[in-house]
């Protein structure tokens, strides 16, 4: 029987997401359609595609959702996502990325056009009403942000709605100029619900008690968290001495010394801005107690960066240890949710909102 969730808009009267909905493979199942086919996902650099003619082929969620799909590049230079899956049998057409003039299926030798429309067929002679459009790769929503594709499948909310207020928010940083620096990016494998790693990031409750070395960097007493529509924000300001942003006149944090700008895309992109760049972390499910982080790096164009001494690697593995005790906690048969600190879990409580209205079916925002 289905399941569905109920939280609280005020955070002084509400109860975080049950038990069981980190527990249960059939909440899980839900969430795949409910949640992870309508939202947008990370799927590759502009860079991974080079000149015209480049095809870049991709499967969003490997493994949970298993959708084929492939870039490709026109001569014309224009960009398309579509459905990496023959119109005729089903096979997949794309298997490694290449320069091609067409996209040719290697099962029957059905050819597309790179943006997608059907060529040709052969031995198809005498079929009627053939070719039509169900006979083109469908197209996929997608989305060009600092250098980076995204693309959802069925997406509920517009890609630039989504973002909004942390384009405006840093307007004034050269996004443009971020380069992806491959030696300090690696991935991580997390035994517990994807949803408690996102709620542990959610969160800077608990950074005194887990991140000893980040704490002694932040002005703890000035950290904060800014609620949005579809993502939000948690401000670090620096202490004394430390690396920060100095941020313009035109910003409402002007003045401040930001240690980092932490920004989370519902439901599980995660933007981390320190003045060396970005560190982009994809939360990606593999079941209903295992995921995987990937840890992506950007710097801005000659700003030197120092995998170690900005302690990504340590507080991912604090932040592992602790998600996956309470992974293992919840397993209880004598813990149902708990309540949210008001002043520090605005954005644990936020993120619960969304995911219950997604997980309840109201999922169409436009």
């Amino acid at each position: 029987m289905s399941k569905s969730i109920h939280i609280h808009e005020d955070i002084s009267k509400a109860s975080t997401l049950p038990g069981w909905f980190y527990r249960e493979a059939t909440a899980f199942e839900q969430v795949k359609e409910k949640v992870f086919s309508k939202i947008w996902h990370y799927a590759a650099d502009e860079a991974d595609l080079g000149a015209s003619g480049s095809v870049f082929p991709l499967t969003i969620l490997p493994g949970v959702l298993d959708e084929p799909l492939v870039f490709t590049k026109n001569t014309d230079g224009q960009l398309h996502c579509l459905s990496n899956v023959c119109t005729h049998r089903g096979k997949v057409l794309v298997e490694n990325a290449c320069n091609a003039g067409q996209l040719r299926c290697g099962y029957h030798g059905r050819c597309f056009h790179l943006d997608g429309h059907f060529k040709s067929m052969p031995m198809f002679d005498g079929v009627e009403n053939f070719p039509t459009e169900k006979d083109d790769l469908t197209k996929i929503a997608f989305a060009k942000w600092a250098g980076m594709l995204f693309t959802a499948l069925q997406p509920s909310v517009a890609w630039e709605e989504m973002i909004r207020p942390m384009q405006e928010r840093l307007s004034w940083l050269p996004l443009d100029t971020l380069e992806f620096v491959p030696d300090a990016s690696k991935d991580y494998l997390v035994k517990a619900n994807w949803a408690l790693y996102c709620d542990n990031y959610l969160e800077g409750f608990h950074i005194p008690f887990v991140h000893p070395a980040l704490n002694q960097v932040l002005d703890f007493k000035n950290y904060h968290t800014e609620i949005f529509p579809f993502c939000n924000l948690q401000v670090g300001v620096a202490d004394e001495g430390e690396p920060h942003f100095s941020p313009p006149e035109n910003s409402p944090d002007y003045g401040k010394k930001i240690y980092a700008y932490y920004w989370w895309v519902f439901p599980n992109l995660m933007f981390n801005f320190y003045p060396w760049g970005l560190s982009l972390n994809v939360v990606e499910p593999q079941n209903h107690q295992l995921t995987k982080v990937r840890f992506r790096s950007y710097r801005f164009k000659n700003q030197p960066f120092d995998w170690a001494q900005n302690q990504l690697d340590q507080t991912e593995i604090e932040d592992e240890s602790v998600v996956e005790s309470v992974q293992q906690g919840i397993q209880s048969r004598f813990y149902d949710s708990g309540r949210y600190s008001v002043k520090m879990e605005k954005g644990v409580h936020h993120f619960h909102l969304l995911l219950s209205k997604f997980f309840n079916g109201k999922s169409d925002f436009s």
